[in-house]
């Protein structure tokens, strides 16, 4: 039998924009535990430590290792050490600032959490009810946080090198993979020595078709691949700002929190009526 649904309790709401646009989500899919140091790494005084690329909208968030015997490789970790400092060194970012004794070799001692930003469907807020209020917040960045192994390129690299009849630098260098917006280039042929003529002065024009897709830039790169690989560099060449990360049970976390309510009794007027709202939802 249907009945209507009943009226439980009625809530003021109370808005608030202080801390916009610094109000994120921050999402961790593959992490099966809360982002915290482990123990072994804390005991030794390690931190959580953040950094942001705000021209492209980056954050990283690098969480010390399990260095347990049972759960962490050490001979394994100076050889991953290796290949970061190397992929670093290659994407032209700032090393670490960690201390590290003369002679002794880099290791992998962290997990770097990258971003990658979320488009969002619609407004979000953030919402939290107190004293009988429900107070909101506007949300203005979504980011999911994956493990960057970038630097396992790099082994695989070396592993390829030292293979027994593996190619050389030279020869396994081969460029970027073929664009597939680009026609299949016809086989190479066999080169045949001419004699030598007199050099002759040649001009070329590159004039543009009416159809814009059949367009090629320089290199013979396409325009979105371009596009691409010039947000690639930008953000190599973009440098990183280091971030103080505080966890939920520090000062700092608590101060941001209490931002987040409103201390104003101002009433605000709606000047949206319900027909304008109703068509804003989608499918409807």
């Amino acid at each position: 039998m249907d009945t209507e649904d009943r009226l439980v309790s009625v809530l003021p709401i109370r808005y608030s924009n202080a801390l916009l646009p610094n109000v994120h989500i921050h999402q961790y899919p593959l992490l099966t535990r809360p982002l915290q140091v482990p123990p072994s790494a804390s005991a030794s005084g390690k931190r959580i430590k953040a950094r942001i690329k705000r021209g492209v909208r980056r954050l990283e968030v690098h969480v010390p290792v399990d260095t347990r015997p049972e759960v962490w490789n050490g001979e394994r970790s100076k050889e991953l050490g290796h290949a970061r400092v190397e992929d670093d060194r290659e994407k032209n970012q700032e090393l670490p600032k960690m201390k590290q004794r003369e002679g002794e070799e880099p290791r992998l001692s962290e997990v770097r959490m990258r971003s990658e930003q979320i488009p969002e469907m619609g407004t979000y807020v953030l919402g939290i009810v107190r004293d009988g209020q429900l107070h909101l917040h506007p949300i203005n960045e979504v980011h999911q946080f994956r493990p960057t192994l970038t630097y396992m390129d790099v082994l695989s690299r070396k592993s390829r090198r030292h293979r027994p009849g593996g190619e050389s630098d030279e020869e396994s260098d081969e460029g970027p993979p073929p664009d597939p917006d680009e026609p299949v280039p016809a086989p190479a042929l066999k080169k045949v020595k001419k004699p030598t003529a007199d050099a002759k002065e040649v001009q070329v024009a590159v004039r543009k078709s009416g159809d814009d897709r059949s367009v090629q830039f320089q290199g013979g790169l396409s325009a979105v691949r371009r596009e691409m690989l010039t947000m690639i560099h930008a953000e190599e060449d973009e440098k990183w700002e280091d971030y103080e990360y505080c966890d939920g049970e520090a000062e700092e976390s608590n101060i941001a929190f209490e931002a987040v309510f409103s201390h104003s009794n101002e009433e605000l007027q709606c000047t949206t009526d319900v027909t304008s709202v109703l068509k804003e939802i989608p499918g409807l």
